[in-house]
């Protein structure tokens, strides 16, 4: 089963726990590999046996998986849980569809809460009729608290593992150390503390040292809190190119009442517009492997339905459209979207670049509010020297006491 598979350290160790046949909780810094390990593991098992459920639609699209409250038939949750209990079980699909599948992986698990899962494990117990935690499926639960919170509109946060499902579910917690994305040592030990929320000595040293004016013709990527900004300084940015504009819309299929619903929650513009010369950002990962997510490049050529572009280290690729789909409670394709997989490249969202593996980036840490993201503007990138700080106050660098705990002060995230 191993023979194909190039794996060292936590990493085969991690593999060999998720092999095991126990509920895992798959974790470790930014940039320690989960994703390329999870996606190793469901190679051993079709999409049926082991379907990947996302906490948002955007996310289900990005992982060609379903999201977790529709598999479990949640809805919005509107009326409580014992409402949407009640209404589950008289849904004769979704107890066919729990108990024909082996496992589950819960990509991105810090951003469902608490309250969530234990609906989930109760439906699941009861489709399955089986009083084992989630009613005996194999759970993957894959994420890392230090970085996406879950959604709460009011009150503090519903994490996952404060809730009593947790500890039922006996997660076998298997800790990736090693970091893949980069391996500056000093830059690594920075990011540790700012992981914790620590605002050290060294973390001091280190920003105050990545300060810059901010020079907007600069290469780099900006990553911003707020959408607006990112869109406004994108468009502002193309404006200054003196370029024919190319205008590429988004063709979408499906169900037409829900069309518009899904044009807001799919990882793609409506219309894509870019010019020779243009900046760009890749956002899907490249099956042949010639990009990932976060790859950085420029517009080169731009010839009826293919966009030629350099990336940033110098190779030239071909770029067509893709196919991003939206699967439904069943893993059958509803609703898709074709577009070419990239953005303008200027700037985006700290939360969209979650997941993205950077070279340069130019960053306002000034005024966040939420635990995690500075760390996670900051792990993006590969190395420090690519990173350029506009501004930065400690009271940004957050993390979350609960979530320290929870992980405890044993761990040496980066040895």
């Amino acid at each position: 089963m191993l023979t194909d598979i190039e794996l060292h350290g936590d990493q085969l160790e991690a593999f060999h726990l998720l092999l095991s046949g126990e509920n895992v909780f798959l974790t470790g810094a930014a940039g320690s590999g989960k994703s390329f390990l999870i996606k190793k593991f469901l190679k051993e098992f079709s999409k049926n046996e082991f379907p990947v459920l996302a906490s948002t639609g955007a996310a289900a699209v990005l992982v060609g998986g379903r999201t977790f409250h529709s598999f479990f038939g949640l809805g919005i949750m509107e009326g409580g849980p014992e409402k949407v209990f009640e209404k589950a079980k008289k849904d004769k699909r979704l107890k066919k569809r729990i108990s024909a599948v082996e496992g589950i992986v819960i990509d991105e698990v810090s951003m469902i809460s608490g309250d969530v899962l234990d609906i989930a494990d109760r439906i699941a117990r009861w489709a399955r009729e089986n009083e084992h935690p989630f009613g005996g499926l194999r759970v993957i639960a894959v994420g890392d608290f230090a970085q996406l919170p879950p959604i709460n509109k009011i009150g503090p946060r519903s994490w996952g593992f404060k809730h009593p499902i947790w500890e039922r579910a006996q997660f076998q917690k298997a800790f990736l150390t090693t970091n893949h994305r980069t391996q500056d040592e000093e830059f690594l030990r920075v990011l540790g503390d700012i992981r914790e929320g620590k605002v050290t000595e060294r973390v001091y040293e280190f920003l105050n040292q990545k300060i810059r004016t901010h020079d907007e013709s600069d290469s780099g990527i900006r990553l911003f809190p707020f959408r607006n900004q990112s869109d406004q300084f994108n468009l502002r940015q193309l404006d200054k190119i003196e370029a024919e504009g190319h205008v590429f819309p988004t063709l979408y299929w499906g169900d037409e009442n829900k069309i518009e619903k899904m044009k807001t929650t799919f990882p793609v513009p409506v219309e894509l517009v870019l010019k020779v010369g243009a900046e760009v950002i890749f956002t899907q990962n490249d099956p042949q492997k010639r990009w990932i997510n976060g790859t950085q490049g420029v517009v080169r050529q731009i010839e009826n339905d293919e966009i030629t572009v350099e990336k940033r280290r110098g190779r030239e690729v071909t770029v067509e459209k893709v196919s991003f789909d939206l699967l439904n409670a069943e893993g059958d394709v509803i609703m898709s979207a074709s577009q070419f997989p990239l953005n303008l490249g200027y700037a985006t969202t700290i939360h969209k670049s979650q997941g993205a593996t950077l070279d340069k980036i130019w960053c306002d840490l000034s005024q966040l509010w939420e635990p995690g993201q500075a760390y996670v503007a900051l792990s993006r990138l590969r190395d420090s020297k690519g990173l350029n700080l506009i501004k930065w106050t400690p009271n940004s660098i957050k993390a979350d006491p609960e979530v320290i705990r929870f992980y405890g002060g044993d761990i040496d995230y980066f040895p």
